[in-house]
């Protein structure tokens, strides 16, 4: 479980530290996360291939179980941020009305955008028939 969640981590912070060294304008965990799935695939071609060269830790599932530990506690983790947001309740105050405005026009066109990808797609499927 450790080299799991070892690696897990060391995911974020490589995607943290590309986003942050190239500048680019992406999430650097979103990015950690990209590369986790990159890794995860390669390692199961890398398994399918050369069994001896991927730890048996890496290959039974630890990976996923990990992750499902950290995923059923993600509610904890957003304490920390919580409590951030009440003690800056000043700040939320004097900003509030474009917060608002913020928030309701980003999940319009959410929304908006979800209804055409789906739309869009459910037409081809109709043209194409099923896959």
């Amino acid at each position: 479980m450790i080299l799991a969640l070892g690696l897990i981590l060391l995911c974020q912070l490589l995607g943290e530290a590309i986003a942050r060294g190239i500048g680019l304008p992406f999430p650097g965990p979103v990015l950690g996360l990209l590369i986790c799935v990159a890794l995860l695939a390669l390692r199961d071609l890398l398994a399918e291939r050369f069994p001896a060269r991927v730890p048996a830790e890496l290959r039974d599932g630890t990976v996923e179980r990990t992750a499902g530990v950290l995923l059923a506690n993600l509610s904890l983790l957003f304490i920390p941020a919580g409590v951030g947001v009440v003690q800056r309740l000043d700040i939320l105050a004097a900003n509030g009305v474009g917060l608002v405005v913020a928030l309701v026009v980003s999940t319009v066109l959410g929304l908006a955008v979800t209804a055409f990808v789906f739309t869009a797609v459910a037409r081809l499927t109709r043209r194409l028939g099923p896959l």
